[in-house]
């Protein structure tokens, strides 16, 4: 006789399973492509100041971001999508921002992040989701 254990989750259990798995690879995003680098770098030459992040680890982290953003508009809605992944990945930006910026402005980089992660991933979300319906006809 075999038996078979079956998780049976409501339409709610399982929104809110995703939702935190999507938070969770969010906050994973931010930790391995920008939460190891907070120091400036300033060029010898030109006295310019940059940083903290480089182009290439900004570019890693939208890829990575677009990548969730998939594949949560593929399982989940696009209206849980976008405000999950804002909330989540500008919380630990914002946190770690104030803590090295002494002149306030890291509130305003903030609310750009949460903008620009809530539209990023409001448009990837649907363009996917919308794609996942037609392919399934649902």
């Amino acid at each position: 006789m075999t038996t078979h254990f079956r998780l049976a989750l409501s339409g709610a259990q399982l929104t809110l399973l995703g939702g935190l798995l999507l938070a969770a690879a969010t906050v994973g995003t931010w930790l391995a492509w920008l939460s190891w680098n907070t120091g400036y770098r300033i060029d010898p030459e030109t006295g310019a100041r940059s940083g903290p992040y480089a182009v290439w680890q900004v570019a890693g982290c939208v890829l990575t971001l677009a990548v969730v953003a998939a594949a949560g508009g593929w399982w989940l809605s696009p209206w849980l999508v976008a405000p999950v992944m804002a909330v989540a990945f500008t919380v630990p930006w914002a946190v770690q921002a104030a803590s090295i910026d002494g002149s306030g402005l890291w509130a305003v980089g903030a609310m750009l992040v949460l903008i620009g992660t809530a539209a990023g991933s409001g448009v990837v979300s649907l363009g996917t989701h919308l794609v996942h319906r037609r392919l399934t006809g649902s």
